[in-house]
């Protein structure tokens, strides 16, 4: 697995090539300091994930995210950050980062990696804990024309809302063998591998 590193604290940016680099399975291809190199590196190297911190000066790592996917619309962009504000949260979201970590979680990182690399979105446990307070402040999101039926966007919704399969069960006078069945078919009409992705596609989803 290729990867760039992108952070504005050169100190940092060593520190997590060292660690990284002390994984077989990752190469550090490049790192830089600033958005703008992050977005001139992307092109040259064409890495596997760009692991990008978000508060920079200049061009952020939003900004230089957005502007790498617009050319790039398969690239894997993690984000690695100290912060864990919401705004940032739903941007990352919305510009269709495949996660957001904390930096304190180091230990974290190499394993986001390959999730990521294997196709999942990885979100800090820090980070899935907010979710359901994103969908109280947003609009109802609109599941029509996704072959979702109404029992399936019951499910979906309490999904996001954080509720685990015994309370989804409870709270919609189900077995929780039935909400478990509900579940698998559900994550394969969306083409999604787990719970977190699920809530993460509904958070995204256009408000009806």
């Amino acid at each position: 697995m290729k990867i760039i590193i992108i952070d504005d604290d050169s100190f940092i940016c060593a520190s997590l090539k060292t660690i990284l680099q002390a994984d077989p399975g990752i190469e550090v291809a490049a790192s830089g300091t600033s958005g703008e190199e992050a977005i001139a590196l992307y092109d040259s190297v064409r890495p596997d994930i760009l692991l990008m911190d978000i508060q920079m000066g200049g061009v952020s790592g939003l900004e230089a995210g957005e502007r790498i996917l617009q050319k790039h619309p398969d690239a894997k962009i993690l984000l690695l950050t100290t912060f864990s504000d919401s705004e940032y949260i739903i941007k990352a979201l919305r510009m269709g980062a495949k996660g957001y970590l904390i930096k304190e979680n180091a230990e974290a990182i190499a394993p986001a990696l390959k999730a990521v690399m294997s196709g999942q979105s990885v979100f800090g446990s820090e980070i899935v804990a907010k979710l359901p307070g994103f969908l109280d402040s947003h609009r109802k999101p609109d599941l029509s024309g996704r072959s979702i039926g109404g029992r399936e966007t019951d499910i979906i919704e309490l999904v996001a809302k954080g509720l685990n399969n015994k309370e989804i069960a409870d709270a919609l006078f189900l077995s929780e063998g039935t909400v478990r069945n509900y579940l698998s078919i559900i994550l394969e009409k969306l083409d999604l591998r787990d719970r977190t992705q699920l809530a993460v596609y509904y958070l995204n989803l256009p408000a009806s």
